[in-house]
């Protein structure tokens, strides 16, 4: 699968919204179920290039390029998982999209999952790939060493940290090599604010109460070490009524790139029981 490059069954729309020209892509019949995917930190809408080939058939796919990644330039000052989220719901509003299913990697599932707390009458299934439940309640030690990840990456040499974030991304070099040319394509002081919206994902107090009442689909990749996402998603498939888990093999933090016929399979039998009765 090529990674460096837009499928050429997507088609690229721009809407002007909040300082930023946001960028997304569709693919598929305006009549089918609307699958939206969202993109981990640093990356762009071209890490789900397997997915909307595999999904465009029976689905209408959108990738987007979030605020201050890819094209959706400039991403302004205050990037936040709010910010985010108002961009997404811009997006879907402009093109009448009442339901939806979220799909989201990394930081696409943070976006996902606020996008649920915001209209949870909208969302109608959701899939979470490589991340964490914002409800959960963090330790003190895991919010510090979040947030000085934040001081050490703002010493770090940027075209140094660039490659960690490609190698620890992904474990086919194709897909590291794309991880890499997508970072590079954001200048150091965005990839910091990117990161700031990151280490607030997650806080000491989390939401006790609150868990997600739809069909939710979690994965991660078998050799994925970022995070505490191997030790906390097969807890949060526990911790919900709805919730199916898998590990997806030989995959690291793009498990979607690494695997993605593992992936793929994944999502088509999961999404044709979740919109069957929907």
């Amino acid at each position: 699968m090529d990674y460096l490059h837009t499928p050429s069954i997507l088609t690229e729309h721009i809407i002007e919204y909040r300082g930023c020209l946001l960028h997304y892509w569709l693919a598929g019949n305006v009549d089918s179920p609307m699958v939206v995917m969202m993109h981990g930190a640093t990356m762009d809408h071209r890490m789900f290039n397997a997915q909307v080939v595999a999904l465009s058939e029976n689905y209408r796919v959108l990738a987007w390029d979030a605020r201050g990644h890819g094209k959706s330039q400039p991403g302004g000052f205050d990037l936040t998982l709010e910010l985010f989220t108002k961009d997404m719901l811009r997006i879907l509003d402009q093109l009448q999209v009442e339901k939806f299913v979220a799909v989201g990697q990394s930081l696409g599932g943070y976006v996902a999952q606020h996008l649920y707390m915001r209209v949870p009458d909208r969302v109608q299934a959701m899939v979470v790939i490589g991340s964490t439940p914002i409800w959960k309640a963090y330790s003190k030690a895991e919010i510090w060493a979040l947030k000085a990840s934040l001081t050490l990456f703002g010493l770090w040499p940027y075209n140094s940290l660039t490659k960690l974030i490609a190698n620890r991304t992904a474990i086919k070099e194709p897909v590291r090599q794309y991880a890499l040319e997508a970072a590079r394509r954001i200048p150091k002081e965005q990839f910091m604010r990117i990161w700031k919206a990151v280490t607030l994902a997650v806080n000491t107090e989390g939401l006790p109460s609150f868990r997600f009442d739809l069909p939710l689909l979690l994965m991660h990749g078998e050799k994925d070490r970022t995070g505490t996402i191997k030790r906390d998603m097969p807890y949060w498939a526990k911790e919900e009524t709805h919730a199916e888990y898998h590990v997806i093999p030989g995959a690291g933090h793009n498990a979607n790139q690494d695997n993605p016929e593992v992936v793929n399979e994944l999502l088509h039998t999961f999404l044709d029981r979740s919109l069957r009765y929907s």
